[in-house]
């Protein structure tokens, strides 16, 4: 009796993970820095880096597989993918060929009466685990498009910024990736204070959310501050829509998107309010997701 397990441990593990050492080798990393990555000790990176694990020539070529170490490696070596979101996905690309695919194929070799039955859907692809940790990836790109952007820090408001992005079917705050604490202007420099989590954007979450329920299809958002020419350099770019800032927001929101929700979001689109008593003017930057707002930015600096 094997399990596809020990196919999984025995073929197909060691040739992915000298794939992705190869990969990340190549893009400069150290033999310490894969080792901390990949959690293996440097005498194993060693061995895989100079071909002293036995590969399988099934799981080598396999286009995926290639395709998966490739993004992984790109993402890793870049920082915008961390350790536990590269799990995940070698982990769904795995559960993918045990179901009647390339593992299927390979331990049915080794346990023949396998061949007339049918496979089991292990793990689901689409899991909320994978979604939550898309999105903190993509936020965490759309940060670092903030953080190169010349000027940033003078875009954002006195009460903070936050970038966010939710998950596809976001209903609530605690379904929405934020920066901790806010992004703050400390010195001339945007100061970002931690990971993004999920549930700790409050303000622009709710902007986010409120819009959607709207009728806008955005996942992503960005507030930075008001002014009459920052917003004029926008309205060439996407569609700008106000709304009132004494009003309860969610349903200031609701009542400005009744009329003039736009049919398409991909370009961007700005919601604004010019202030109120004790309410400092804010634009919300709205796009697909984290990186699209991020880079609306760009188009104010």
């Amino acid at each position: 009796m094997k399990f596809v397990e020990e196919i999984v441990v025995e073929q197909f593990l060691p040739t992915f993970r000298s794939m992705l050492v190869e990969e990340l080798r190549e893009r400069g990393l150290t033999q310490s820095e894969v080792a901390g990555i990949l959690g293996i000790s440097q005498s194993a990176v060693s061995k895989y880096a100079h071909g002293e694990v036995a590969r399988d020539e099934r799981v080598l070529g396999d286009e995926r597989v290639e395709e998966l170490v490739s993004d992984l490696a790109e993402g890793l070596a870049s920082g915008d993918m961390q350790p536990v979101g590269a799990l995940i996905e070698c982990e769904v690309l795995i559960r993918r060929l045990e179901r009647g695919d390339l593992l299927a194929d390979i331990h049915q070799e080794a346990m023949p009466a396998l061949a007339a039955n049918g496979g089991f859907a292990i793990h689901d692809p689409e899991g909320d685990l994978r979604s939550a940790e898309q999105v903190r990836a993509s936020v965490r790109r759309g940060l670092r498009t903030v953080e190169n952007t010349s000027g940033f820090a003078g875009l954002i408001p006195n009460v903070g910024a936050n970038l966010v992005e939710c998950l596809p079917e976001a209903r609530g705050i605690d379904d929405v990736a934020g920066v901790p604490g806010r992004i703050f202007d400390v010195k001339g420099r945007a100061t970002i204070p931690g990971e993004p989590e999920f549930g700790v954007s409050e303000h622009v979450a709710t902007v986010l959310l409120a819009a959607r329920r709207g009728g806008l299809d955005a996942r992503g958002a960005l507030d930075v501050r008001y002014e009459p020419e920052l917003l004029a350099r926008l309205e060439s770019e996407c569609e700008t829509i106000e709304f009132d800032a004494d009003d309860d927001l969610r349903a200031a929101i609701a009542e400005a998107l009744a009329d003039t929700a736009p049919d398409d979001t991909a370009e961007g689109c700005v919601l604004y309010q010019t202030g109120g008593f004790g309410i400092e003017p804010i634009m919300y930057l709205l796009a697909p997701d984290a990186p699209g707002a991020a880079r609306l930015v760009r188009k104010l600096v």
